[in-house]
């Protein structure tokens, strides 16, 4: 596994990104050799974040946790990560390594998996999306109160597009390739 780090308003030892990879190797088990981590260490009003993403076999699994302690931190997020891989593990079989559910010898505690709940669509919707600016498609995603909110972007030739709400309050844009 490939590892790649990143430090936002905050400068760490060395023993910190050791730690990292050690916790972070543990879901190696599930990925090929040619798996990436990026992780990315910030500390806001006395908060240690950690974003930690992991690309692997075109799948992305990424977790954001904050403690006030970076190794816990650490901890939390490496957990949210497997607890993704385990909730998942049916649909992610043929994606992720062929034994990487195989069960090994020196695994101490087992916890089993609760019923899975296949995928359910339960609503679907069908509307015009009318050629608009990106923004007003944020103002139309506020109107609504929504978090995100779909359009075709007149500015990019009336391709696709998904204005989001961010986490930091700010906003996102995704959008179609013509």
């Amino acid at each position: 596994m490939k590892f790649q780090y990143s430090e936002k308003k905050v400068r760490l030892p060395e023993k910190v990104h050791d730690y990292a990879e050690k916790k972070v190797m543990k879901l190696a088990r599930f990925f090929d050799d040619n798996a990436e981590a990026l992780v990315v260490f910030s500390v806001e009003k006395n908060r240690n974040n950690v974003e930690l993403t992991v690309k692997g076999s075109g799948t992305l699994f990424r977790a954001s946790e904050s403690t006030s302690d970076m190794f816990a931190s650490i901890d939390a997020a490496v957990g949210t990560i497997e607890g993704q891989i385990r909730k998942n593990k049916t649909r992610l079989a043929r994606r992720l390594r062929q034994d990487a559910f195989v069960r090994s010898v020196d695994e101490t505690s087992f916890v089993p998996d609760e019923e899975e709940d296949d995928l359910k669509l339960v609503r679907m919707k069908q509307f015009y999306m009318r050629p608009m600016s990106r923004e007003e498609a944020m103002m139309q995603m506020n109107l609504l109160n929504h978090n995100f909110f779909a359009f075709r972007d007149e500015d990019n030739g009336g391709a696709f597009a998904v204005v989001y709400k961010r986490n930091d309050g700010g906003y996102g844009l995704i959008e179609d390739i013509p």
